[in-house]
């Protein structure tokens, strides 16, 4: 068989998978959130952290739970690794560092899962288990809950309660994400990725001096890792590590732990909001851009001219043979499309196109179909904005899902995608004027300046993955890349919430014969149109001086 074939069966298979669960997921998901009965393991969470489920918020109240939730996870995670050298099972590790400690926290509280440093050389069993895999789970569940929050308000009218943020937060941990990931965890044992808490071995020598190697609970980890859209590996080589991926089907079922909940959460949509239709037009926008960026970085990787190129059977510098071109790709489109990071080849050896190809996935905003949660509330946004435009076009008040798209909401939604743009150009640009960042890039040129730019939109994006080209272990990079992760996490959250209460303060609108139908095809193309558009004219004079320069120079 050959290995564009190959690729293509994967594809092909993973299209299938993720279609046969995509209803009973996401109607699932749909009846969690709309349940109106606790679990009783539930209420002792409630009683022990002092909430009311039951208790209706408004958008302030939801975003302040929001925020001190978060906090706190900041606060411990921080904690737990400056007082690491003290803990059991360190595995005789000292303490991490101030900067990295704070980088390490911010990235794994706001779902980033960017790390500057070698995670079998520097992470303790405890700090990796009670520190970085609980913020796995509940990271996710802050992306869903926001979203769910955001459905709400185009669900509900003449009132501006958007539900209980606690109950919301508890529920995707307990019910959706926990039961899925025992379940994921179970397949990837099976598949040969280890789960012990065994401490360092030495397994051999290599160039004069031994290798060493730890253990840990790395399948429990690695399953809400890509279920979570997480990111954080184990081990330094993430999922290309034989570990935590070791086999052509491990590789294919982490991209569909990756893709599944996102996919699903359009149903979830659909099914709140009264009309599955409307989750079916965001679902065709979502896989229409996944699709066709997987097939454009299949054809770079396959087709990149030079004898020796043709020879291997496309761009293997830098990729894990045992998944191929066509399994290294497809998991590099799912892992920047949505807020995932992981790797399972290393994007700086990608061709410069399909380099581009990681870095523009990630700048559309990871909404294709995104994170857990955050991939749909961004996907209706851009909806919003869509919808904008099209009544501009013909004239008419813009109305989405029966609610009127005013002036408040337009500059709710205008903020919402200006933000995280701002934080990648600001960021980028300080970078490359000032001397110091510049000596931790380890290329020339063009693609050094992809390296940083890679950078500053994976960690504005709250993906994590980099460019492998980077040394990011340094304290400006620490603290100017935690900082990105804060502020490109939690002020977009804010206009979603805003914008989720001013929707559901609304009255609905009836609908008419010249209402736009965000149901039909042409919505969809719309969407895509203005997806790719608005990007491309934010982000093209910088992708000029890095990827695309460098793929038309090669």
């Amino acid at each position: 068989m050959g290995s564009v074939l190959a690729g293509v069966l994967q594809l092909v298979a993973l299209v299938g998978a993720l279609a046969l669960v995509h209803v009973p997921v996401g109607t699932y998901m749909a009846r969690v959130y709309s349940s109106e009965k606790h679990l009783r393991v539930e209420r002792w969470i409630y009683k022990g952290i002092g909430a009311d489920p039951d208790a209706q918020m408004r958008w302030p109240a939801y975003l302040r739970g929001v925020l001190a939730f978060s906090a706190v996870g900041v606060l411990f995670l921080y904690l737990l690794q400056r007082l690491q050298g003290v803990l059991p099972g360190s595995l005789h590790f000292t303490s991490v560092g101030p900067a990295q400690s704070f980088n390490t926290a911010v990235s794994f509280v706001t779902n980033t899962n960017w790390q500057s440093y070698y995670g079998e050389q520097t992470m303790g069993h405890v700090v990796q288990t009670a520190g970085l895999a609980v913020q796995n789970f509940v990271s996710a569940a802050v992306g869903m809950a926001v979203a769910v929050a955001l459905v709400r308000g185009f669900a509900r009218s003449r009132t501006g309660e958007l539900g209980n943020f606690w109950a919301d937060l508890v529920r995707g941990t307990l019910r959706i994400l926990l039961p899925l990931s025992v379940v994921a965890a179970l397949v990837l044992v099976a598949c040969g990725v280890i789960q012990n808490f065994s401490g360092i071995h030495e397994v051999g020598q290599f160039m004069g001096s031994s290798q060493q190697w730890n253990g840990g609970a790395v399948a429990s980890q690695e399953a809400v890792k890509e279920l979570g859209t997480n990111g954080g590996g184990y081990f330094n080589a993430n999922s290309a590590h034989p570990f935590e991926n070791p086999t052509p089907f491990s590789n294919l079922f982490e991209i569909f732990l990756i893709l599944v909940i996102p996919f699903s959460l359009t149903r979830t949509f659909g099914v709140m909001v009264g009309s599955v239709k409307q989750g079916y037009a965001i679902l065709a926008t979502m896989a229409a851009i996944w699709l066709g960026f997987t097939a454009l970085m299949m054809w770079t990787e396959f087709a990149h001219h030079g004898p020796a190129l043709q020879a291997a059977g496309g761009a293997l510098e830098g990729k894990e043979v045992r998944f191929g071109v066509g399994g290294s790709s497809i998991f590099a489109v799912a892992t920047t499309l949505t807020s995932t990071g992981a790797v399972d080849s290393f994007h700086s050896s990608f061709t410069g196109l399909g380099g581009g190809i990681t870095m523009l996935g990630m700048q559309l905003g990871e909404i294709a179909p995104g994170g857990t949660g955050s991939g749909l509330y961004g996907m209706l946004i851009m909806a919003v904005i869509a919808v904008f435009i099209a009544g501009l076009m013909v004239g008419r008040t813009p109305e989405y899902l029966g609610k009127k798209i005013g002036g408040r909401e337009m500059k709710l939604a205008a903020c919402y995608i200006l933000i995280t743009p701002a934080l990648v150009l600001v960021f980028t640009a300080a970078s490359m004027a000032l001397p110091t960042p510049r000596h931790s890039m380890l290329n020339p040129g063009a693609h050094g300046f992809s390296e940083v730019l890679y950078a500053f939109t994976s960690a504005s994006n709250n993906n994590g993955s980099a460019f492998a080209g980077l040394n990011a272990n340094t304290d400006w990079f620490n603290t100017m890349t935690g900082l990105a992760m804060l502020l490109g996490r939690f002020l977009p959250m804010v206009f979603v919430l805003a914008l989720a209460g001013s929707l559901a303060g609304q009255r609905p609108v009836p609908m008419t014969a010249g209402t736009l139908r965000t149901e039909k095809p042409l919505f969809t193309g719309l969407l895509v149109g203005a997806i790719l558009i608005i990007t491309g004219l934010t982000y093209f004079p910088a992708l000029a001086l890095g990827p695309l320069a460098e793929g038309l120079a090669s």
